[in-house]
């Protein structure tokens, strides 16, 4: 997940470095085609969220990387990665801002399940 994010930083103005980094991506992809994931239908549907965030993780401009995953239950049902928008001061501060970011997400996947009457 980390690797397509920073390949993505790259994709205006491409390297041959990028090139061979996005080329070893897709082979992986293509030796895991086989691979999927179980939704099981007896489990509960509660929203439960996980996030992390690297504090200044890039040393090109010191932003730090947010990341979360969602899951519907047990179920894994999404992720978002991104590079936060301002630099944080403290880990403290790259966390909060990490949590600002999950809460909205789990907030809006909540509103489409009330609005499918997933129950």
């Amino acid at each position: 997940m980390v690797s397509v994010c920073l390949c993505a930083r790259f994709q205006a103005k491409p390297k041959e470095s990028n090139y061979m980094v996005a080329n070893r991506i897709l082979k992986y992809l293509k030796g895991t085609i086989d691979v999927g994931l179980w939704y099981p239908s007896e489990v509960s549907l509660n929203l439960i969220a996980y996030f992390n965030s690297d504090f200044v993780w890039c040393e090109i401009d010191r932003k730090s990387t947010s990341g979360t995953c969602h899951l519907l239950g047990s179920s894994f049902i999404s992720w978002h990665t991104k590079k936060q928008a301002c630099v944080a001061q403290s880990t403290t501060e790259a966390k909060y801002i990490t949590a600002g970011s999950c809460c909205v997400q789990i907030f809006l996947k909540s509103l489409y399940i009330a609005t499918i009457q997933v129950e």
